[in-house]
């Protein structure tokens, strides 16, 4: 198998797909756009006034009945869940779906022509790291009503288990299992979409599935057909002559798969769970799931993840050897004491830096802020934050000892905590931008006694000392 990327991805050029759609019977033309670094999915409406743009994000689900249907302002997308699989399964992370109807053309019913024009036009890396969730604890939805239930579990990598039972000899149980994500193109993209005869006279005679063939959708058999009703799928299907082959499906059509409804729910799974905004690194099982259950979890597992990362603290090892010491620390940093603030460097990479500071008593500003009550100033955490952020970008150049930092604008600055002498100050940041003509922007965040003690975003440049 293949190593995964760790930077975004987007597709190389557009490309376009013409269908109808499922529910609504209408001509559709959708394309594929590349998008900026952390845009995620994004459908737009070119057929409306506005052009409005409907993110991917669970909370704009509104109806789970047939399909995963979004809504934002008053404007729909119907079934989103076949396109978002097809994303998901071929890795990429930003994406811009142009549609000139509510709803994306059913193909065949399942992800495998979205697959292909997507491998069509091909995938193309990114600057920006990838945003990924990792499973640490056992999360987990179950709705009473249906006894659906999703949990997913700590795992090197996102992999999908769905077991289904309808309760109907016709398919019985089944399961399915997406190991690897490099298996999704050829193991679940093709499986499709598929109704019960009972589901599909319901929906027939309230006019909810224009766009239905025998071509896009499995029809299992799980009742006795009446000649009456053989004339209606007869006629909504435009066929002249229709039966039911032994396996108990319609006829006209061959699985893909034994275990095809199976393989389908997992591949609507993947589309769903796309709906939490993030990738997920962890193993997803679910039992007898459905879009409603699936949507449920996402927007449970979004909660989830916003509510960690806002009270995320680094995990460092204070005891571990430091990348940069404080000699190395003087060698790239013109500050000196008392004004030299971060001791440590224990992380570097070209995305982020780590930085420690360990407050004592003998800090000189102690002595006037404030006498009886010591308070590190919160300027000074924003400047050894700084700091730290000067030793990320002086390490993009080979003689940072000739170079200066200055700060260029400081944005949106918010202190929680008080820090005290006692205190290890833990500094992360992480770019938010690449680094160009020595123009550094970074979100910076202090971290003491295992809270966020303060943050703010910072804007720096490098500039060569005259002379050198």
């Amino acid at each position: 198998m293949k190593t995964k990327s760790t930077k975004q991805t987007t597709i190389a050029n557009p490309v376009t797909l013409t269908g109808v759609g499922l529910h609504t019977g209408e001509n559709v033309t959708m394309k594929f756009l590349a998008a900026k670094e952390n845009h995620g999915f994004a459908f737009k409406r070119v057929d409306l006034e506005g052009e409005p743009v409907i993110e991917a994000d669970a909370n704009y689900v509104v109806n789970t009945q047939r399909g995963t249907n979004l809504e934002k302002n008053g404007v729909k997308i119907q079934t989103s869940e076949h396109v978002l699989a097809a994303l998901v399964g071929m890795d990429v992370d930003n994406v811009l779906i142009e549609l000139d109807a509510p709803e994306p053309p059913i193909m065949d019913g399942s992800s495998k022509f979205f697959v292909e024009a997507i491998e069509q036009v091909g995938i193309i890396e990114q600057d920006a790291e990838r945003d990924e969730y990792i499973v640490k604890d056992v999360i987990s939805y179950k709705d009473e009503t249906s006894g659906s239930e999703i949990t997913v579990i700590p795992a090197d990598s996102y992999q999908v288990t769905t077991m289904v039972d309808f309760g109907t000899k016709v398919l019985g149980t089944q399961n399915a299992t997406l190991e690897h994500l490099d298996d999704f193109k050829n193991e679940i993209a093709s499986a499709r979409t598929f109704s019960f005869l009972h589901e599909l006279e319901m929906l027939l005679e309230n006019g909810l599935i224009k766009g239905g063939d025998l071509n896009n959708a499995i029809v299992y058999v799980d009742k006795e057909i009446s000649e009456s009703t053989m004339k209606k799928l007869e006629k909504a299907f435009n066929k002249a002559k229709l039966s039911v082959k032994p396996n108990g499906i319609l006829d006209n059509l061959t699985l893909h798969h034994p275990n095809e409804a199976a393989r389908h729910k997992l591949l609507d799974v993947v589309g769903d769970l796309a709906l939490a905004g993030t990738r997920i690194r962890g193993k997803v099982i679910a039992n007898k799931p459905g879009h409603f259950v699936n949507t449920q979890f996402a927007k449970k597992l979004q909660k989830i993840i916003k509510q960690e990362r806002r009270h995320y603290v680094p995990d460092v090892d204070l005891h571990a050897k430091p990348v940069k010491d404080i000699n190395q620390i003087m060698e790239m940093l013109p500050h000196r004491p008392p004004f030299l603030l971060v001791d440590k460097i224990m992380e570097l990479t070209e995305e982020h830096v780590i930085g420690i500071k360990n407050v004592t008593m003998n800090e000189p500003f102690f002595v006037g802020h404030f006498p009886g009550a010591p308070v590190m100033p919160g300027v000074l955490q924003i400047e050894a934050m700084a700091q730290t952020g000067g030793i990320l970008v002086l390490s993009t150049v080979p003689d940072p000892e000739n170079y200066l930092t200055y700060l260029l604008k400081i944005d949106n600055v918010r202190y929680k905590h008080q820090v005290v002498p006692g205190d290890t100050l833990i500094f992360k940041l992480d770019l938010l931008t690449p680094i160009r003509r020595g123009i550094c922007q970074m979100q910076a965040r202090a971290y003491a006694n295992g809270r966020l003690v303060s943050e703010a975003e910072i804007m720096a440049q490098i500039t060569k000392v005259k002379g050198n």
